[in-house]
């Protein structure tokens, strides 16, 4: 009879380590649904990186499609009496600017005391302050027992004082100087009571006053004052500030360099939006991979939008315009092309043309507003990536869904296993304990045959 060997304690086989591979096995089904929550983030990405480049391009055809930036205007100075800056209410052209006379403050210093810290003013008194402009008129209260130092900043305290104060050493004593917040003629501080303040000495000299001064020029002959430096609208929509004494001339020109600017913008960011798109929709073969969004129907409709809107151009005063009337091609691969030297051209042959081909007019958005407009429509809450996105969100609630039930069945199976596992453990430890009694019994009764045999 053949023998039964023992399986040490319990079963003797090794059901952890079975039970650790029957449970990586079954977490092996995860991984399909976990690799589609990947794929469904990273279309989510995708997306996210499609509306920043959409934004970058919208923002372009809003700044080209801005009426606004056809009307700006640069002012550009000859020599060294004045600066200009110009507005888009300034008409083009040249003019002739001579500077006369600047505009000054004008200035009042006391008469002269000994010691700024020594108190002047027996009582409290009131310091008027006089202007050629009696509107400007006002009074200082003064503390009684104050010095000159008190008095300055009592002025200098007073929000309706039309003068800034301050004290100057003249080499034999200190007065309080006075000067009118406002510089011309009119703002100029004129007398003060100063003496009759300061009653607790004797002031020394007299009262030392310079008249303010209004500015004074001539654009192209014409005489004009200013009370300040500051002059508006002596020509329109040009503000001129004078810097010295001289004549020069200022030209009013188109601001044609931001015009440039923006049209190289908008097709540098058209082009940057197509490369985003053709890398994300690109297939590089089977061992690059393919791009998050390829075959997308939202990438397709965008792209088709864009391209619908370039290949219309845009109506000027009732006929049709093309990019190349603007200087603009679409290459084989789908990207802007600017050819700088024809659009300078259109700009200085018609420049209302290349502002209603971009910008619009009444009839008309233009290229850069119609533009402007379908990616508002793609980028909507309700639009076509909002509403991709939202798929693809939703797709990954499924998923997760399926992740949770799947890893709970997983969990049963284990379970089951576990306890399959702990029956037949128990069932071969009984039967190897049978084994061993039957094993004893057998031996016994081979024993006890071979001593009656000696017995005969």
């Amino acid at each position: 009879m053949a023998s039964i060997s023992s399986l040490g304690i319990g079963s003797g086989l090794d059901l952890n380590g079975l039970l650790g591979q029957l449970q990586e096995a079954e977490r092996a089904k995860l991984e399909p649904i976990q690799q589609q929550v990947q794929e469904q983030q990273v279309r989510i990405s995708a997306y996210g990186e499609l509306q920043s480049s959409l934004s970058s391009f919208q923002e372009a055809a809003g700044e080209l499609g801005d009426p606004t930036l056809f009307q700006g205007r640069n002012a550009q100075v000859t020599g060294d009496a004045f600066q200009a800056a110009a507005d888009s209410d300034a008409a083009l052209g040249e003019y002739s600017v001579t500077v006369n006379d600047l505009a000054s403050a004008g200035s009042l210093a006391t008469q002269r005391v000994t010691d700024p810290a020594t108190e002047i003013s027996s009582g409290a008194k009131n310091l008027d302050l006089t202007f050629a402009d009696a509107s400007l008129d006002t009074t200082v209260t003064i503390a009684a027992d104050s010095t000159l130092e008190d008095i300055r900043d009592a002025v200098n305290s007073d929000a309706e004082a039309a003068v800034n104060a301050s004290i100057i050493h003249d080499g034999e004593g200190y007065r309080l100087a006075l000067m009118s917040k406002e510089t011309g003629e009119q703002a100029a501080i004129t007398s003060t009571n100063f003496s009759a303040v300061a009653d607790q000495v004797t002031p020394t000299d007299a009262t030392i006053t310079q008249d303010g001064q209004d500015a004074s020029l001539d654009v192209n002959g014409i005489a004009i004052t200013s009370t300040t430096n500051q002059v508006e609208d002596a020509i329109q929509g040009v503000t001129l500030d004078l810097q010295q004494q001289g004549s020069g001339t200022l030209g009013v020109a188109r601001d044609d360099a931001s015009i440039r600017e923006a049209v190289t913008g908008f097709v540098e960011s058209y082009n940057a939006l197509k490369d985003t798109t053709g890398r994300l929709t690109a297939f590089n073969g089977a061992d690059s991979g393919a791009g998050a969004l390829i075959g997308d129907s939202a990438v397709r409709s965008i792209e088709s939008r864009l391209r619908s809107d370039m290949a219309a151009g845009a109506t000027v005063e009732g006929e049709p315009r093309l990019l190349s009337d603007m200087g603009l091609s679409m290459s084989v691969e789908g990207t802007l092309e600017l050819d700088q030297e024809r659009f300078d051209a259109a700009l200085a042959e018609d420049p209302a043309a290349v502002e209603a081909y971009f910008a619009g007019d009444e009839a008309s958005p233009g290229l850069a507003g119609r533009l402007n407009e379908t990616v508002e429509q793609q980028l909507d809450p309700n639009g076509v990536l909002e509403r991709s996105i939202g798929g693809a969100e939703t797709r990954i609630d499924g998923l997760n869904g399926r992740l949770e039930r799947t890893e709970q069945r997983i969990e049963q199976t284990i379970d089951r296993y576990r306890t399959q596992f702990s029956n037949l453990d128990s069932m071969i430890s009984q039967m190897n304990q049978t084994s061993s009694y039957l094993n004893q019994q057998l031996s016994g009764l081979s024993g006890g045959g071979g001593g009656g045999g000696g017995m005969m």
